[in-house]
């Protein structure tokens, strides 16, 4: 439960776990998703979309630190199931859905977030 407790933002219908979110504009990307590994280790039925929320700028970052072989270790990996969300392209969103956020589900997101998988050529 304190595991839970520490990730920044949960989407929530009712008691359930509908997405989880790490936002990452100054802190470690790595503990973010150190976080969020531990969830889904703890809890391996819960099939939720994770999401790293970061600057632009912090993109390669999220990629290299989500393809770590810590994550890549886990089941499913961590690159298949969380994806990244730029700070910019979150804010342009929320200001066109302000007016019915309230009815949103976290499929909303998957027009703006990116796979983290990388592609082997």
């Amino acid at each position: 439960m304190r595991t839970i407790e520490l990730i920044d933002v949960l989407w929530l219908k009712g008691n359930s776990i509908q997405a989880a979110f790490e936002i990452e504009s100054t802190t470690s990307i790595f503990s973010g998703l150190l976080r969020m590994a531990d969830l889904i280790t703890m809890q391996p039925n819960l099939n939720i979309p994770l999401y790293i929320v970061a600057p632009s700028e912090r993109r390669s970052k999220v990629m290299t630190e989500v393809n770590r072989p810590t994550f890549a270790s886990l089941s499913p990996p961590m690159s298949e199931v969380c994806r990244f969300i730029p700070f910019e392209a979150l804010q342009e969103r929320l200001k066109v859905a302000e007016d019915f956020i309230q009815f949103l589900k976290p499929e909303f997101l998957d027009a703006i977030s990116e796979a983290t998988e990388i592609e082997h050529v």
